[in-house]
């Protein structure tokens, strides 16, 4: 003899639509302790619960337009492009090897970085990298991270074995003159030009400036004086809470040519004659030179950093330079942050680098104190001294 089945009262209902629990026949659902092996508890505190969990409504989940307008706006333009692009072929890859690239495992991300390792890009490619498929997760579905950092640690070790990294070459005061010499006029159409690539050059060189710094200036950040200019940078690469920083351009009446005062003037003035008294310092030009306004795009009226770049480069070529096509616009920084180090000084003020920076203390002031307090350099000199002194006993 079997047991009559059991008769359960129930209703169908859709999966995504399950009737809601009203208060009477609810049954009771006892809190859940809220510990795990990091829990600590003080003498006579209670144990944490479900019960104890604040209730959400839409309220907390939802923002207001404005803020939405703020999390949608556009990273700096080279960020945004560079991480795209290492987005871009990631997800390639992924689809290659039968992946998920969003959200990815731990074991995807750690296989696409031991596969960038042996391709043997450069560590800083790699973490660029990194950086760009981990911002692409939600929060809390990041993959971890501490299997390949580790991996690409250990490749930093080896690459700097077998590589020593490309330094563009740095903008020599000799260097600077040569292309500002470039920057003259032949005709009325080619005067706005080469008078915004002189003060470009000079006022560049002047704040130890990088490219972007120089696209992202604005009229209005610019105090000029007899002595000099004061230069407001309002963000940069190592201000990107946009703190601000000013720099002071000094004047150089020994070298008219190449004076920033002058260079920046005159560049003022042109902008006033065409109309522009604010905005963006520098400015597309067309062929008849005129400045192209462009009210469409994300940069506006503004410069590119990669159109500060081809400037550059064009100027270096004109002025015949020794491999001008290694000539790039970091030039700008690291040439006169070179002869300040040679000077027994220390460019990381001028430059707005972080104190204690160790890109200045690596590149320019150990080299240039290296070269200065040389043993062999000073041996030499003792010996041709005392060879001197008995070249003189002699006579």
């Amino acid at each position: 003899m079997t047991e009559p089945d059991e008769v359960v009262d129930a209703e169908l209902v859709d999966d995504d639509r399950l009737p809601a629990i009203t208060s009477g026949d609810a049954e009771v659902i006892p809190a859940r302790p809220l510990v795990d092996r990091h829990t600590i508890l003080r003498p006579n505190a209670p144990i944490p619960t479900t019960a104890d969990l604040p209730t959400y409504s839409e309220a907390d989940f939802r923002i207001t337009e404005e803020t939405a307008k703020l999390l949608d706006e556009s990273p700096p333009e080279n960020t945004s492009r560079t991480y795209n692009s290492a987005r871009r072929q990631f997800e390639t890859w992924c689809r290659q090897n039968g992946r998920v690239h969003l959200p990815c495992t731990t074991a995807t991300f750690v296989e696409y970085v031991g596969h960038l390792i042996r391709q043997d890009k450069s560590p800083s490619t790699i973490q660029v990298a990194m950086s760009a498929i981990r911002s692409w997760h939600q929060d809390g579905q990041q993959p971890g991270t501490k299997e390949a950092s580790e991996a690409v640690r250990k490749h930093a070790r080896g690459w700097a074995q077998r590589r020593t990294a490309k330094k563009a070459p740095g903008i020599r005061t000799d260097m600077l003159a040569a292309m500002v010499a470039t920057c003259h006029s032949e005709t009325d159409a080619d005067y706005p030009k080469a008078t915004r690539d002189a003060a470009l050059l000079t006022l560049g060189w002047g704040m130890l400036s990088r490219r972007s710094e120089l696209a992202h200036l604005l009229i209005e950040q610019l105090t000029v004086g007899p002595t000099g200019i004061h230069v407001l940078v309002a963000f940069s690469k190592t201000d990107q809470a946009a703190k601000g920083a000013t720099t002071f351009v000094p004047a150089n009446p020994e070298d008219p040519s190449t004076c920033p005062v002058i260079r920046v003037r005159a560049w003022l003035e042109e902008l006033r004659r065409q109309g522009v008294t604010s905005g963006p310092l520098f400015r597309h030009i067309n062929r008849g030179g005129s400045i192209r306004r462009r009210a469409t795009g994300e940069r506006g009226d503004f410069l590119t950093p990669d159109a500060i770049g081809a400037i550059v480069k064009a100027r270096a070529k004109l002025a015949d330079l020794p491999d001008p096509s290694k000539i790039t616009a970091h030039g700008l920084r690291r040439g006169p942050a070179q002869e300040i180090a040679e000077a027994g000084q220390d460019p990381t003020g001028q430059g707005r680098w972080k104190a204690g920076s160790i890109t200045v203390r690596k590149h320019y002031v150990e080299p240039a104190q290296d070269e200065a307090n040389n043993t062999i350099t000073a041996m030499r000199r003792k010996r041709a001294e005392q060879a001197a002194k008995q070249l003189r006993g002699e006579q």
